[in-house]
């Protein structure tokens, strides 16, 4: 009773008996994922994206290699041999880290978002100059044919991800390339995904690898759990000094952005629709209080 949680939310899996649960226990809970700093941004959701970013170059480099039924080519390239071609469609943080990643190997690449503000911005801050387009799916399926690793990271953080590779353009692409749809947790991004797991992470169709794993980052669970508790860190300890995460709350106005349970009351609109519970407005919780 009266216990305080802080932990991911995982939307797609959520079930209503659990939230009951912890409202009758007069519970506060915390998400990750809604959780903001006083910059008004998601640092665990930046944090988590910048490590799949990484993480899908190095798992597409092992996934090209004759030993696990890829083309058998270097991602990145040596001299006198052409660059491998590397398409990213997306370009939020895991599509910036994902390229910074493939650029450093030496590999070409080549970015798709509808957000042109966005693209601009990439350019600027990678340093180099980049291929970027937005979505136009002829474009899309002629580049896809001829790509060694294929790369889904968009993100929709109200429903599913918009499904841009249709199964036509992924039976066109090369036998032995990659795709790895880091938007698998949200539906993903290539009609033919199917979620996988980490004890068996691939799977082939169209003699295209697909490897969608979702939470990529739980693969590398030390370096997650270091850059978590960079954030958790001074957040508890402020907690501690204040008397609690209610009375942090007080002050601390971003913080109750992550705040969905308030002492047992519901205080996200989202979950409240999608399961029929009663709302509760948190600032009127925290007022009242006081």
């Amino acid at each position: 009773m009266n216990q305080s949680i802080i932990s991911p939310l995982h939307l797609s899996v959520l079930q209503p008996e659990v939230l009951c649960t912890m409202m009758k226990k007069k519970i506060t809970a915390l998400s990750f994922e809604n959780l903001k700093d006083d910059t008004d941004s998601y640092p665990i959701v930046r944090s988590m994206s910048e490590i799949a970013g990484s993480a899908v170059m190095l798992i597409a480099a092992q996934y090209l290699s004759s030993a696990n039924h890829g083309k058998g080519v270097l991602l990145g390239g040596i001299s006198g041999i052409a660059p491998t071609k590397v398409i990213i469609i997306g370009a939020g943080i895991v599509g910036e880290y994902a390229a910074r990643a493939a650029l450093a190997l030496g590999a070409s690449v080549k970015l798709f978002d509808n957000n042109v503000s966005r693209l601009k911005n990439l350019q600027n801050t990678i340093g180099q100059r980049l291929w970027t387009s937005v979505i136009e799916p002829k474009l899309l399926a002629k580049q896809l044919r001829t790509c060694e690793v294929a790369v889904g990271c968009l993100s929709n953080l109200s429903g599913r991800t918009p499904m841009i590779v249709t199964e036509e353009m992924v039976s066109g692409m090369r036998p032995g390339s990659v795709i790895i749809d880091a938007s698998i947790d949200r539906g993903g991004v290539f009609e033919t995904s199917e979620v996988t797991s980490h004890e068996s992470p691939i799977f082939m169709k169209y003699g295209v690898i697909h490897y969608c794993v979702p939470n990529i980052p739980s693969g590398f669970s030390r370096t997650a759990s270091q850059a978590i508790s960079n954030v958790l860190m001074p957040l508890l300890i402020d907690a501690g000094e204040e008397g609690g995460i209610e009375d942090l709350a007080w002050h601390r106005i971003h913080l109750r952005n992550g705040i969905y349970l308030f002492k047992g009351h519901l205080t996200n609109f989202y979950l409240s629709q999608r399961f029929d519970l009663k709302y509760t407005d948190l600032n009127l919780l925290i007022a009242s209080q006081r």
